[in-house]
């Protein structure tokens, strides 16, 4: 609609009626924006996976080594066999700065079991291996 501007109405208006035109502009902004594709952009993160990981079984500056009366080998508190134990005394070894190992046979385990358990430790070559609880054998003889 346009409006007069108090002058005679015989006259003709020399202004542009926008309204029809902004109206039109609007539905096709709005099919515009209706008819366009969402944007679909990914952006693909490996993220890490919430693990229960154990720490590592080499611990840096020292590991313990027991063996239990009925003759089980534990490589700080989880049990293992000659092999692990192999296993893990290589990688004990092989750290920069060698950790020290702490080994603590209970008093009433095989004397059989300890000295393959120290023919093992031997074998590897480690070289800061420590007898932990040897007041305990003092009255045993």
């Amino acid at each position: 609609m346009a409006m007069s501007s108090g002058r005679g109405d015989d006259e003709p208006m020399m202004e542009m009626n926008t309204t029809p035109l902004i109206d039109v502009m609007l539905v096709l902004l709005i099919m515009f924006i209706v008819t366009i594709p969402p944007q679909t952009h990914a952006v693909k993160v490996d993220l890490p996976q919430n693990q229960n990981t154990p720490p590592p079984p080499v611990l840096p500056d020292k590991n313990a080594l027991t063996i239990n009366p009925e003759g089980v080998v534990a490589w700080n508190g989880q049990p293992v066999t000659q092999v692990t134990l192999t296993q893990y005394l290589a990688a004990s070894k092989a750290l920069p700065v060698e950790p020290e190992l702490h080994f603590e046979p209970d008093p009433q385990a095989k004397f059989e079991k300890v000295d393959q358990v120290l023919a093992v430790i031997k074998r590897s070559g480690i070289t800061k291996l420590g007898f932990i609880g040897n007041e305990r054998y003092g009255t045993s003889f």
